[in-house]
């Protein structure tokens, strides 16, 4: 069930890579290792791990994607980390329990809602203000993806 959700804006420690499909692992990959830099400098995970899509260009194949890890005190970033704020505003919010793979029908589900969304479409595809998945089950915990909870949050214009 969709439901529209108020947040604040939400600090991160992120990284963003140009991918496709086949190439998600360049960011997803990365998340363990950024929770482990955080906790190595005494700052802690403020949530669940998350992706954002800046550009999505599926007739393309190509996005442009951040892995972030919700921070709530300031960190000095090294290397590809950087840290930025999701926007606070109304996100429209819908919850899948199940397989990653389900993702891109319940994206479609949630896309055919009647809802102006914050998002401008360019030459190089669709430039999304907030469109994110945040992946609430800790895989240490379960790791067998079929009981994973991801909850889809994407940025309504006012």
């Amino acid at each position: 069930m969709t439901e529209i959700v108020e947040h604040p804006e939400r600090p991160y420690l992120g990284i963003r890579r140009e991918i496709t499909m086949t190439t998600f692992g360049l960011v997803g990959d990365r998340i363990g290792e950024m929770i482990g830099w955080l906790i190595e400098r005494g700052a802690f995970p403020a949530g669940a791990p998350f992706f954002r899509y800046d550009v999505v260009d599926m007739d393309n194949d190509r996005l442009v994607v951040q892995a972030g890890v919700p921070i709530t005190q300031a960190v000095e970033p090294e290397g590809d980390y950087f840290t930025d704020a999701l926007p606070a505003g109304r996100y429209a919010t819908v919850r899948h329990h199940g397989h990653p793979d389900g993702l891109m029908a319940v994206t479609a589900e949630l896309l055919s809602h009647d809802l102006k969304w914050d998002m401008t479409q360019e030459a190089d595809g669709e430039h999304w203000a907030g469109r994110t998945e945040h992946y609430l089950t800790n895989p240490m915990e379960q790791p067998d993806l079929n009981e994973w909870d991801v909850e889809l949050q994407f940025l309504v214009r006012d």
